[in-house]
C-alpha cells in the first residue's frame, strides 16, 4: 500500500482517484507522518440480497439464541450485564 500525505493528496486527487478506481490501488493517507486514513477501492457486491431474506436469517439466529437461554432471561439483559 502506497503512502501519501494529505497535501499531496489534495494536489493530485483526480489522479489518485483514477488509480484507485482503475488500477485498484490502495493508499495510506498520512498527516504529519502518521497514517490517519486508508483510501481503498470498493468492489460492488456480486448480487444484492433481498432484505426479506436477511431479516428471515436474523429471525432464525434470534430463535437459536433464545433456545439456549434460561427461561425468563433475555439476550438484551445478558448483553447489558456484560457491558458493565
Amino acid at each position: 500500500m502506497a503512502e501519501i500525505g494529505v497535501r499531496e493528496l489534495k494536489q493530485h486527487i483526480s489522479e489518485i482517484m483514477r488509480r484507485v478506481r482503475e488500477k485498484k490501488e490502495s493508499f495510506d493517507i498520512t498527516y504529519r507522518g502518521r497514517v490517519v486514513a486508508w483510501l481503498v477501492p470498493v468492489e460492488a457486491p456480486e448480487k444484492k440480497e433481498d432484505w426479506r431474506t436477511v431479516w428471515a436469517e436474523m429471525d432464525e439466529t434470534a430463535a437459536e439464541i433464545a433456545k439456549r437461554l434460561p427461561p425468563g432471561v433475555s439476550a438484551a439483559n445478558l448483553v447489558s450485564e456484560q457491558r458493565r
